[in-house]
């Protein structure tokens, strides 16, 4: 695959290039147009490549909890151990008196990890969650 940079064109709505520039600059002074696109470009082929089937991919979960919910912590161990290989890494954060935010790092096929993820969200007492995956492109 060449490292040659391709010219291509893009159309668009004035009012949809207006806020595309208004996030070039968020992004900050190293990004022009060019570079943000292939930055979505990347984020919407990493996305796609994520959603494939036995497609081996990295993700964190963060979840947001109450401590004092009955039997949570217990139910939340449970379910990492049942699943440890695929379990990377936790990070535990008390963020006051009653809320604890757990990021898990795991590792695995995407359909598993999702799995995972989801039997976590789903249990009573998660407060919010969210999982972000990415991949190197390996598969199983």
């Amino acid at each position: 695959m060449s490292h040659e940079l391709m010219r291509f064109s893009v159309a668009m709505p004035e009012d949809l290039l207006v806020r595309f520039d208004e996030l070039v600059a968020r992004r900050g002074l190293a990004k022009n147009r060019s570079e943000v696109v292939r930055d979505l470009v990347r984020e919407a082929l990493v996305e796609e490549e994520c959603a494939t089937p036995g497609m081996i991919v990295m993700g964190t979960l963060t979840i947001v909890y109450d401590h004092h919910s009955t039997d949570l912590q217990e139910k939340l161990h449970c379910i990492q151990h049942d699943y440890f290989e695929f379990i990377v890494s936790t990070v535990h954060v008390h963020l006051d008196q009653h809320n604890c935010l757990e990021v898990i790092i795991l590792k695995g096929e995407t359909g598993l990890v999702q799995d995972i993820a989801d039997k976590i969200l789903g249990t009573k007492g998660v407060k919010t969650g969210r999982l972000v995956v990415t991949t190197t492109g390996e598969t199983i």
